[in-house]
């Protein structure tokens, strides 16, 4: 009977030692079994110390049940006489269920725990053979593979061996145990085993020396007939069909499940033809395949071949024939890219929802270390036989032994992936399943955080823990390539390691850098010599290289930082920005190799780098501000063509920015993930390219009338935005559409005032076409009345009469994006009222001015496409591009704009807004109209960033296509997917507006 004010105390106790059901536990303590031990501090510190006190008491509980009568005192008295017995036994039982499992159905099994006293005693393939050589079948194999797993998960939790050295011990019994297997199995059919040779080579993890707990054991089967077999006829297919019976009974033995459940599946798959091949070939059969028809992955997979079992012989020469080929492989056509594609279909084939959870194979895994490494690996193994090693972390240590890695980067990847590994193995230890899907349940993470020795908050610890080395694995992994190219190209301290300058150009050609000797003079123009600059340049490029790596052109990249670099690098704060604000230098990697505009625009300034450093410098400014500097400058210049050079040079510096914000927010980086609305760039950009050109137009006004005037025109004058600059709608290459308009001051004659305003328009143009490196703002009065054959500039009065007597219905369209944008503010608002009841007319339109304007809308789909454009990629004019989405909304706003105030906006997605929200398209057709004109938006905006020019289609240049890709977030080798979206949201938006539009 227990006392109330002991089992208080009793249940403190518990708590304190971290179990979470003290009250279980209390009733445990009670069992007969263990009441002599209940009030012992010595077993509580124990049970305390392991990964889950409460199932490490279970399994205790359950252990000293299961023991026979005449030994559970002497089972007793060990646990709490030698603690090394004690930590190993309940470390066990408080991270493995399954191995409790297995010792309550083996008793006696807890003595191997005794027998392995000293701490540096790693038992190899000899001693698991030992282990396992009572096994005469399947079942005996079972329990004794169990029984030395065992002892090896007990040296691993209690931390007597590292992640490294549990992986490779389980490595070493997979040796023993495929032996033992293929003993079994060749005693089961001696005459098998008289007419053949069989090798056993292992593959994966376990070739490679760090197998997990629970993992397909990866093998290859080599057989050939033995001495006399061979000489008799048809010996060779009698020795083959014996020797893949002899694999066939090998792999049931270890695959299949008995009462003690299975060993591990034993995978062949990897061998030539994968399971249509047959499963045993001759070392002949092998060669000829894979110098034949093997594929790049297969040459990656042959890395970690080691010859474990069977004919060592037969095995030794396996090894030895296939190890060129391998070390071969990288100078295979398409090597790194088929490499690198092989890696994106294993992320994309994880399920969604299990992605975040994935610790192996999903972003930030164990996968990137492995792949990252294979691939240094295998381009340069061909000339370092030191990097010819199977296993992850010895090769990453090579890797940075010679000069392939950073050492501090070599550092960061091993503790991630030893953390990694770590929480893989205790993840399978727990019920020694195959999985490496991190748990949800809280229990589970708790357990699996203090396995791992966080116990202050496991699960909080372990989540942060988890996440650090997952992003520190996935930064390298994309930079793993990068900083050793320096020591090809920089002047370097005696005995410090160098490449070779062919082997750095190897790399870079591997990178994708498309001329990897320009790439490499660029990096000894930058990083050779001695000085401050040179070393703050060895600082900054290698992260520089991987980010111009990761972008559709990593030359223009490194060509652009080159020019930019030669430009500035007598500025002190330059190379300092670079280095000491980490944004600044990813921004200014992203903008350099993104495309010919924005890398254009910087070189004419490249003193605008500044702003790439600032939290605030991507910002867009406003039009008022814009207004107010240009003016300033403009007031400034001692004549028109300095006051117009410096609206410019304001007009430069802002397109930079503009574009800038709109690269690194489609791309993204490290500090500020992509934007997630694509809508919300598009509205950015169209806003900040309005302001900046309304602004310069301002300028340019200004400039002309002082140039004739002074401060005062003779006549009032406005500037009214047109198309897509009165609908802030604007794109990097878009004209500016507009209408002038005036009104002679009081007592001006008119014509007098009509020759003023003419003068203004022709000097404005004049001034802002002047042939300079600046990119040029095309003034363009084609909207207005009577079109080219009309005047530059009317008064108000005459639009007025125009507009009343001769107005076709599509001038009254084109005035529903009408928007004053400069010049005198009252006489633009006053011209606004005057449109207002032609683009917004009483009572809505007539069927006679639908017709026309669906009749002009066919004309100009049949009349304005350019010969040979294919009509379903043609952003503007092509089926749901641009032009589609305006009309079906303009056509919107004149028929309801007079009864719906939200429909009286010159901006296309505010009124396709606007007329969802009045019922007049449906939720679903709105979103699909939406999505298409932000998408054909963006598509322009991207040809223009990318090719430096406009075009309103896809280009046909592969790497100008991959970098609109990109800027679309789309990854590299996707192009194909980009442009069936494309098509396919297109089409759906040409199918609501023929519904919409057409009345169809």
């Amino acid at each position: 009977m227990t006392v109330p004010g002991r089992r208080s105390s009793t249940f403190s106790r518990l708590l304190r030692h971290g179990f979470t059901d003290p009250s279980g536990a209390e009733r445990l303590l009670d069992v007969p079994e263990l009441s002599t031990l209940r009030g012992d501090d010595v077993l509580l510190d124990a049970l305390g110390a392991t990964a889950d006190p409460d199932l490490a008491l279970r399994g205790l509980v359950r252990l000293v049940e299961a023991q026979p009568e005449t030994e559970r005192q002497t089972f007793t008295t060990t646990l709490l006489a030698a603690k090394p017995f004690r930590d190993r036994l309940l470390g066990v039982l408080g991270a493995s269920e399954a191995l409790a499992d297995h010792l309550a159905r083996h008793p006696r099994d807890w003595e191997s725990l005794v027998t392995y006293e000293a701490a540096d005693l790693h038992p190899g393939v000899a001693e698991f053979e030992r282990g396992l050589a009572e096994a005469t079948d399947e079942v005996s194999l079972r329990v004794a593979y169990r029984r030395c797993l065992l002892a090896i998960a007990a040296r691993d939790v209690c931390g007597t061996i590292d992640v490294a050295e549990t992986a490779a011990e389980l490595a070493d019994l997979a040796t023993a145990t495929l032996r033992a297997a293929l003993a079994i199995a060749r005693a089961a059919a001696p005459a098998d085993a008289a007419l053949c040779r069989l090798a056993v080579i292992a593959m994966g993890k376990c070739g490679g020396h760090e197998l997990n707990y629970v993992s397909d054991v990866d093998v290859i089967f080599v057989g050939e007939p033995a001495q006399e077999a061979g000489d008799a006829e048809g010996g060779e297919a009698k020795a083959m069909q014996a020797a893949t019976r002899l694999a066939s009974h090998l792999m049931r033995i270890c695959s299949e499940t008995t009462v003690e459940g299975t060993i591990w599946p034993v995978d062949a798959n990897l061998r030539p033809e994968g399971r249509n091949g047959p499963l045993v070939r001759t070392l002949s059969s092998h060669l000829a395949y894979y110098q034949r028809w093997a594929k790049t992955w297969e040459f990656q997979a042959l890395l970690k071949a080691r010859a474990v079992a069977g004919d060592p012989e037969l095995g030794a020469q396996y090894i030895d024939a296939v190890s060129p080929l391998v070390w071969q492989a990288a100078e295979r056509e398409n090597f790194v890219p088929d490499v690198q594609k092989m890696r994106r279909r294993v992320v994309d084939n994880i399920p969604a929802a299990q992605i975040d959870r994935e610790l192996k194979l999903g972003p930030g895994g164990l996968r990137d270390v492995e792949f990252a490494v294979q691939l240094l690996q295998l381009v340069h193994g061909r000339s370092d036989a030191g990097l010819h090693s199977g296993t992850t972390l010895d090769a990453l240590a090579a890797l940075a032994a010679g000069g392939y890695v950073g050492r501090a980067d070599a550092a960061q990847l091993d503790e991630a992936y030893r953390f990694l590994r770590a929480m893989e193995h205790r993840i399978q230890l727990y019920r020694l399943r195959r999985t490496h899907l991190v748990p949800e349940d809280d229990e589970d993470l708790r357990r699996l955080g203090r396995s791992l020795g966080l116990r202050t908050d496991p699960v909080a610890e372990l989540n942060k823990e988890w996440k650090r080395h997952a992003a520190v694995v996935r930064r390298l992994h994309e930079k793993l390539f990068y900083r050793p190219l320096l020591d090809a190209v920089a002047q370097l301290a005696p005995g410090e390691i160098r490449l070779s300058t062919k082997a750095a150009g190897q790399r870079l050609e591997a990178l994708g850098y498309a001329d990897p000797a320009a790439a490499l003079r660029h990096l000894e123009a930058l990083a050779s010599g001695v000085s401050r600059k040179a070393a703050i340049q060895r600082t900054l490029l290698p992260v520089l290289l991987g980010w111009f790596a990761d972008s559709a052109d990593p030359d223009a990249g490194l060509l652009g930082f080159r020019k930019v670099s030669d430009a500035l690098g007598k500025t002190p704060w330059y190379l300092r920005l670079l280095r000491d604000e980490g944004a600044a230098a990813e921004n200014l990697a992203r903008v350099l190799s993104a495309g010919r505009l924005a890398p254009d625009l910087l070189l004419r300034a490249p003193e605008a780098v500044a702003l790439l450093g600032d939290p605030e410098g991507l910002k867009p400014r406003g039009q008022e501000h814009l207004e107010q500097e240009v003016l300033a400058a403009v007031g400034r210049a001692s004549d028109a063509e300095q006051a117009v050079a410096a609206a410019r040079g304001v007009r430069r510096r802002e397109l930079f920015r503009t574009a800038a914000a709109d690269l690194i927010g489609s791309y993204g980086t490290e500090d500020s993930p992509r934007e997630p609305d694509p809508g919300a760039l598009v509205d950015r950009v169209g806003e900040a390219v309005t302001d900046l050109n309304a602004a310069t137009i301002a300028g340019a006004l200004r400039a002309a009338v002082r140039a004739e005037w002074g401060d005062e025109l003779p006549t009032r004058f406005a500037v009214i935005g047109m198309g897509r600059f009165g609908g802030h709608e604007l794109g990097y290459g878009s004209d500016a559409d507009v209408l002038f308009v005036h009104e002679p001051r009081e007592g001006v004659d008119e014509q007098d005032a009509a020759k003023a305003a003419g003068k203004v328009v022709a000097e404005m143009r004049r001034l802002l076409q002047l042939p300079t490196a600046d990119p040029p703002l095309l003034i363009d009065a084609d909207l207005r009345p009577e079109g080219k054959s009309g005047p530059l500039v009317r008064t108000l009065k005459s639009y007025a009469a125009y507009y009343h007597r001769w107005s076709l219905v599509w001038e009254s369209q084109a005035l529903l994006r009408a928007e004053p944008i400069a010049g005198d503010r009252e006489l633009g608002e006053r011209f606004i009222e005057l449109a207002d009841p032609l683009r917004y007319p009483a009572e809505g339109l007539g069927e006679d001015a639908v017709r026309e304007i669906r009749r002009l809308k066919a004309r100009m789909e049949s009349e304005r496409l350019p010969r040979g454009a294919d009509p379903t990629l043609h952003a503007k004019l092509g089926r749901g591009g641009l032009s589609d989405v305006e009309w079906t909304v303009q056509l919107l706003q004149m028929q309801h704009g007079w009864a719906e105030p939200g429909l009286r906006t010159t901006r296309t997605r505010d009124a396709l807004r606007a007329a969802h929200a009045a019922g007049l398209i449906p939720t679903e057709e709105a979103q699909t109209l939406d999505e298409a004109w932000v998408l054909a938006t963006r598509v322009r905006n991207a040809v223009m960033l990318v090719r430096g020019r406009p075009g309103d289609t896809f280009p046909s240049d592969p790497r100008e296509l991959a970098a609109v890709g990109r800027y679309l977030g789309y990854e590299a080798g996707h192009v194909g997917e980009m442009v069936d979206d494309y098509r396919r949201i297109t089409r759906r938006a040409r199918a609501v507006v023929e519904e919409l539009f057409y009345g169809a």
